[in-house]
């Protein structure tokens, strides 16, 4: 089955506001009991996404691990509800995508969701990724986020 591709559109240019909203997404798709991976285009922002989940929010307690290398994406499903990696796919229900381009994995999940700002280069992007998942047959849904 095609995932559905979801688009959460946010007004401003604030990068942290972007990884926030992220955070919150995924927060909300554990407290759900969902597996998500999350994916972002560097092993540092990668870790960067790591640890903003453990910091941003004082209420806020996420399970997460750092998905390192091709051996995540083997095997069961993980123990660890959120993993967070640099183009790792692991077996998850939500692909959290906060890179520039459409991950080649993407279709091994039910959802994707994807992120885009007022940056001119992110939003160049995510208009890029919009088209390519439109271009493969999915009608992606857009959300517009106040945040």
């Amino acid at each position: 089955m095609a995932p559905r591709v979801d688009f959460y559109v946010l007004e401003g240019a604030d990068d942290r506001a972007r990884l926030v909203y992220a955070c919150r997404l995924v927060e909300k798709a554990f407290q759900q009991q969902n597996t998500v991976c999350v994916t972002l285009d560097t092993p540092a922002a990668a870790e960067a996404f790591d640890n903003l989940l453990w910091t941003y929010a004082d209420h806020s307690f996420v399970p997460h691990a750092l998905a390192v290398d091709a051996a995540a994406s083997a095997g069961p499903a993980p123990l660890t509800p959120v993993h967070v990696g640099c183009g790792v796919p692991v077996a998850a229900d939500l692909l959290v995508n906060l890179g520039q381009e459409v991950p080649a994995f993407y279709d091994r999940y039910a959802r994707v969701a994807d992120f885009v700002d007022a940056q001119p280069a992110r939003r160049d992007a995510g208009r890029r990724r919009f088209a390519q998942y439109r271009d493969r047959g999915h009608t992606p849904q857009t959300h517009k986020v106040i945040a």
